[in-house]
């Protein structure tokens, strides 16, 4: 993983406050099972869990934004403790209701995605990350591209990466 360097609207991995992730392509490898009787189901990386907890224990935000309202992302989300909005069709409106009453600018915030849906999030905000099996054009305008790919341990490894910056004395990890 190589990070760009800052213009002047992207920020450091140290001034981030929140976190904002898609789900399909992000928590998942993009694929989905269906059964006869239509339930769908995925699988995740049970590791994102504990990145996400990192997250947590240094008080960063996180949310997941996803233009699919579907049970099994809800479900998911629950499990992991992380705010969850479904059925969004602007992103960064969705992005930016959350942040708002925390009073977070958006240069103060990371998203991580896959998919040109998005692009509009990712151009909005001071960190835009990639998995690294994105879409060239979301990888194109990323900060930085993953070395993990999609539910494969994607999210914890960003989420490291934030905490080890901004919790450079916690060496146990």
């Amino acid at each position: 993983m190589k990070i760009r360097r800052t213009s002047t609207k992207e920020r450091s991995l140290e001034s981030i406050r929140f976190v904002a992730f898609d789900f399909d392509g992000v928590f998942t490898d993009n694929r989905v099972v269906v059964s006869e009787n239509g339930l769908e189901s995925v699988i995740c990386n049970r590791s994102d869990g504990v990145g996400l907890a990192m997250l947590r224990e240094i008080g960063i935000g996180t949310a997941i934004i996803s233009t699919e309202e579907n049970p099994v992302v809800a479900a998911r989300a629950r499990k992991l403790k992380i705010d969850c909005y479904g059925g969004s069709l602007n992103k960064v409106k969705t992005l930016e209701g959350i942040i708002s009453p925390m009073n977070i600018p958006l240069s103060d915030v990371a998203f991580l995605g896959n998919d040109v849906n998005d692009l509009d999030c990712l151009k909005s905000v001071g960190f835009p990350v990639a998995v690294a099996d994105a879409f060239e054009e979301v990888k194109r305008i990323s900060r930085v591209v993953l070395k993990k790919k999609g539910g494969q341990g994607a999210v914890r490894e960003f989420c490291e990466m934030i905490y080890r910056s901004q919790n450079p004395r916690d060496l146990k990890r």
